[in-house]
C-alpha cells in the first residue's frame, strides 16, 4: 500500500520504547503495511526493532483494545479487518465532540489560534499534492488545535481513543478522492471561528465530520478485502 521508507519506523534509545512500538505498529496498520488479516509475532516484531518482547506484547493489548488486533490464544495475533461498524461509531463520538469545541472556540477566538489554524490549512495545501503521511499529520493537528484552544484536552483524549479505525480508513480515502474538499472544509471552520459565529462554526465542523458517510461506501467495494465481511457495504 505504502513505501515504508516514507515513515519514521524505527526506535529512538532516548524515548521510551513501550509508546514508540505501540505508534509503530499502530501506524503500520492504519497504511496498510501491515494488511487485515496478517498474522504478526511478538518475537519477530521484538528482534526486527532490537527491543525485549514485553514493549511488543503490551503495545499487541492496547492494539487489540484499540480494535486493530486480535489476539487468538494459542493461535497468535491478527490484524483486524477494518469495521465499518466501529468507523461510524467513532465517527458519531468525533461529530458530538468536535462540533461543540468548534463553537467554544468561535465563541471567543484567538489571535494566536486562527494564526495557527491558518497556518496548518497552508501546510495542508501543500502536503496533500503528493504526501499522505503529512497531510493526514496536519488534518490531525488542525483537530487538536481546536480543542488546545478551547481547553478541552480530555474531550480530545476521548476522540483520540476512538480514532484508530477512522484513521484506516482516512488513509485510504486519500488515494480515492480529493483532498481539496477537505481543506475546503477546515477553511469554511476557520472562517466561521473568525467571525466569531458559533452555530456556524459547529454546523461546518458537523458537515467535514460526515464527509466520511460519503465516501465509505465506495471504500468499503472498492477495497472489500480490507474490511470485515460481517458489516455490510451499502451507503450508512
Amino acid at each position: 500500500m505504502t513505501d515504508p521508507g516514507e515513515y519514521n519506523w524505527s526506535v529512538s534509545t532516548d524515548q521510551a520504547v513501550g509508546p514508540q512500538i505501540h505508534r509503530i505498529i499502530r501506524e503500520r496498520i492504519v497504511c496498510a503495511d501491515l494488511l487485515p488479516g496478517v498474522r504478526i509475532s511478538e518475537a519477530e516484531l521484538a528482534r526486527s526493532y532490537d527491543v525485549s518482547r514485553q514493549p511488543v506484547r503490551e503495545a499487541f493489548i492496547k492494539l487489540a483494545d484499540e480494535g486493530l488486533l486480535e489476539i487468538r490464544p494459542q493461535r497468535g495475533t491478527y490484524v483486524r479487518k477494518i469495521s465499518i461498524s466501529s468507523v461510524l461509531d467513532a465517527r458519531f463520538v468525533r461529530e458530538a465532540i468536535e462540533a461543540d469545541i468548534a463553537s467554544y472556540v468561535a465563541s471567543n477566538p484567538s489571535d494566536g489560534a486562527i494564526d495557527r489554524l491558518r497556518d496548518l490549512i497552508a501546510a495542508q495545501r501543500t502536503a496533500m499534492q503528493n504526501d499522505a503521511k503529512s497531510f493526514l499529520a496536519l488534518d490531525h493537528d488542525f483537530h487538536r488545535c481546536l480543542a488546545e484552544s478551547a481547553g478541552k484536552t480530555y474531550a480530545w483524549k476521548v476522540v483520540e481513543d476512538v480514532r484508530a479505525q477512522l484513521d484506516r480508513v482516512r488513509f485510504l480515502s486519500y488515494f480515492q478522492f480529493s483532498m481539496e474538499d477537505i481543506v475546503a472544509q477546515h477553511e469554511a471552520i476557520l472562517s466561521a471561528i473568525e467571525a466569531g459565529d458559533p452555530a456556524q462554526a459547529g454546523a461546518a465542523m458537523r458537515r467535514h465530520t460526515r464527509e466520511i458517510l460519503l465516501t465509505l461506501p465506495d471504500i468499503a467495494k472498492s477495497r472489500s478485502e480490507l474490511f470485515d465481511d460481517s458489516d455490510p457495504v451499502s451507503s450508512p
